[in-house]
């Protein structure tokens, strides 16, 4: 709120400043406007679409990916504002050799293209000519893409609202037969291109088939041919491989038969009570044959005796059935071990086979290193061929497609009202530029402006502490605001008198000067003031007029100056006759005395010393209205003698430059500067608005100082 009310109070302290620079821009507004060649804005709206790259399902030719799209339509913007495309509307209007045209933007040129012959321009000059034409209408055209849509405004402005129409369709339909042609001559370049690339293709697959070829042939390579891969690569199979895999296959087929023969044999051993022989139908014949005689004899036996004939017969036959049966046994023991010799050979056949196939594949795959690589070689370049092949088919069907991404939504119409100049517009326009630029000067001149406004800035600027800030008053003399009780004027060195008394030991000096930088700053008054407010305190005191180059207390007390200061420095001793009493203000007085030829001469002396000494014996304060500062000696040399000074500072008047250069002089004369008091205060020309509860707002005059 502080920065708020500081800029307030510069914007009233500058205001006529401020409301001078506005009305002049706005005057100036009002004329250019009134100046401005009306001009005329057509609009055509088209759509450019992003998704016709696919009608033909080509993949991987753009990215597909929000990036893609805005490169793509960042493109399409940037061709609209092509020079290409500028030079083909001039040209399609034919505009190149239309001096109206050139003449309607304002365009001259010394060139001797546009040199006029019979009123037609040198056909020599066309190029230049388009060239020009191409920028101007690239100048006053205006390409605004609508925010999350497809759609494009296309706008021209021109001092004619047909040419304007005009220009903006043409400019239009020079886009979309410009992205047309765009497209053929790339589908064309593509093409020869894509033939260039297939022929060389097809040579290296044919050269890598025929080095296949050979290498197998020379290594006596021969493989099976199988389907092709899913991945596009060829897997062969290799005859010894294959011859491998089937006597491997044979040789454990021949191993298991092997050790089931080899089983059985072991079963049977040299008893002949094997699982073949007790399957066999002849030897089980026999032995229920042997059987049968068994049980007859047996049943014989019970009858006769051993030697019974019938009972021998019998027996001869037994013998002769065990015979056989051993017999049979033995043929089938034999077949047995047969077919395990053979199983044995058969399986040491086939295992010399399979080492013999080994080694064979071995030296099959050295030599298939070689030729996997080759195959590789041309799998690769087929690959490579048939993906070529695929996309010049492609591209072939996508030039004979022909679509068109762009399309006009709205075609432009002869505007019927200007677009500029806008009378309104121009006037805020101006209104805020000279606001703006009103308050810049008035800040400026506030930062240039050295003069103390505010009663802060007196410790900060000047170094000096604040007594305090006296208002200005006016309709009154300043004795007449010092008899007034309840003026501002009163209750503001009432405050002075209050923190005078807080600056020495003793309270209130006893001695002290009132000077300032130069004349009528206030330092009379203050004078005047303070030792009005002692007096009612119930002081003795006496004002000494110590500027003897300008006196003015003895205008207030009615009387001349013939008697004063200056007598007692040149060796008088009659104070009481150099006096007179101020009965309304309760203080007695000191005029000046006669004017000296040389004041300073008279104030380095010891008379000084020994006049303020005798008047303190007499008066418990001396107040001496000092000669200002700067210009004069006197205000050092009085300040040097007495135990302090007050400094007035008059507000919103002197340079601080000024008062700092006083200040440093009363400094170098070894003075005590008591502080400072703000004279001829007004809150309202102060950049933060201190009242200091004196009511300093109102519009008051101090008299002279």
């Amino acid at each position: 709120m502080t920065a708020i009310r500081h800029y307030l109070r510069i914007a009233m302290r500058w205001r006529y400043v401020i409301l001078g620079i506005t009305a002049g821009f706005l005057l100036l507004g009002l004329v250019v406007t009134l100046l401005m060649t009306p001009k005329f804005t057509a609009s055509t709206t088209i759509e450019i679409l992003r998704e016709s790259s696919q009608v033909t399902n080509i993949q991987s030719v753009e990215r597909e990916t929000s990036v893609a799209d805005q490169e793509f339509y960042q493109t399409q913007y940037s061709l609209l504002e092509s020079r290409s495309l500028s030079e083909r509307v001039a040209t399609q209007l034919r505009l190149i050799d239309d001096p109206a045209f050139y003449e309607r933007f304002g365009y001259t040129d010394d060139d001797p293209a546009f040199a006029l012959v019979n009123n037609r321009y040198p056909a020599a000059g066309r190029v230049e000519r388009r060239r020009v034409a191409g920028e101007i209408l690239r100048k006053h055209v205006t390409i605004s893409p609508t925010h999350l849509s497809r759609l494009v405004d296309i706008r021209f402005t021109s001092p004619s609202a047909l040419f304007s129409a005009s220009v903006t369709n043409a400019w239009a339909d020079a886009f979309i037969q410009i992205n047309l042609e765009r497209k053929l001559q790339a589908t064309s370049y593509g093409r020869n291109l894509l033939e260039r690339q297939l022929g060389q293709q097809k040579e290296r697959l044919d050269q890598s088939q025929r080095q296949l070829v050979d290498y197998a042939s020379r290594e006596r390579i021969i493989n099976l041919p199988s389907q092709q891969g899913a991945n596009g690569t060829t897997s062969e199979r290799s005859i010894v491989a294959d011859d491998l895999a089937s006597l491997n296959t044979a040789l454990s087929e021949s191993t298991a038969e092997r050790i089931a023969v080899e089983a059985r044999y072991r079963a049977a051993g040299r008893s002949g009570a094997s699982t073949e022989a007790l399957r066999n139908q002849a030897i089980n014949s026999l032995r229920q044959r042997r059987a049968e005689l068994a049980a007859d004899y047996q049943k014989l036996m019970t009858q006769f005796e051993p030697g019974y004939p019938a009972a021998k017969a019998i027996q001869s036959q037994i013998s002769q059935l065990d015979r056989s049966i051993t017999s049979e046994e033995g043929r089938v023991s034999g077949s047995l071990e047969a077919d395990y010799r053979s199983a044995v050979e058969r399986e040491n056949g086939l295992k010399s086979r399979v080492e013999q196939l080994k080694g064979s594949y071995l030296d099959l795959r050295r030599r298939s290193i070689q030729y996997n690589i080759f195959q590789q070689e041309v799998d690769t370049n087929r690959a490579l061929y048939e993906g070529l092949l695929q996309r010049y088919k492609e591209i072939g069907v996508a030039g004979g497609v022909g679509i068109n991404n762009i399309s006009v939504v709205d075609p432009a119409d002869i505007p019927q009202q200007p677009s500029s100049p806008h009378l309104l517009i121009n006037m805020i326009i101006a209104l805020l530029a000279g606001v703006g630029i009103g308050a810049g000067v008035a800040f400026a001149l506030e930062q240039m402006d050295e003069a103390i406004s505010d009663p802060s800035e007196v410790e900060r600027v000047l170094g000096l502490p604040l007594l305090g800030a006296v208002p200005k008053v006016s309709g009154q003399t300043p004795k007449e605001a010092l008899l007034d009780r309840k003026s501002d004027m009163v209750d503001a060195y009432l405050a002075i008198q209050t923190n005078l008394a807080f600056t020495t030991e003793h309270g209130v000096p006893r001695s002290l000067s009132v000077t300032s930088t130069r004349p009528a700053e206030g330092k009379s008054t203050t004078a005047l003031a303070i030792a009005t407010m002692l007096a009612r305190a119930q002081k003795k005191v006496i004002l000494v007029d110590g500027d003897m180059r300008s006196p003015s207390i003895h205008h207030l007390g009615g009387v001349t100056h013939d008697h004063g200061l200056s007598n007692f420095l040149t060796g008088q001793d009659n104070i009481e006759a150099m006096t007179f009493f101020m009965s309304d203000l309760g203080f007695t007085a000191m005029s000046a005395g006669p004017i000296p030829p040389n004041a300073a001469e008279l104030l380095t002396g010891s008379r000084l010393t020994i006049l303020i000494d005798r008047l303190l014996d007499t008066y418990d304060h001396v107040v001496f209205d000092s000669p200002p500062v700067m210009g004069l000696a006197d205000a050092p040399l009085i300040a040097g003698k007495v135990e302090g000074v007050v400094f007035a500072v008059e507000s919103h008047g002197i340079r601080s430059t000024q008062v700092k250069t006083a200040i440093n002089r009363l400094m170098a004369a070894n003075a005590h500067i008591f502080g400072s008091v703000l004279t001829k205060f007004e809150s309202r020309k102060s950049h933060y608005g201190y009242d200091y509860g004196y009511g300093y707002g109102r519009d008051t005059t101090e008299a002279r100082g």
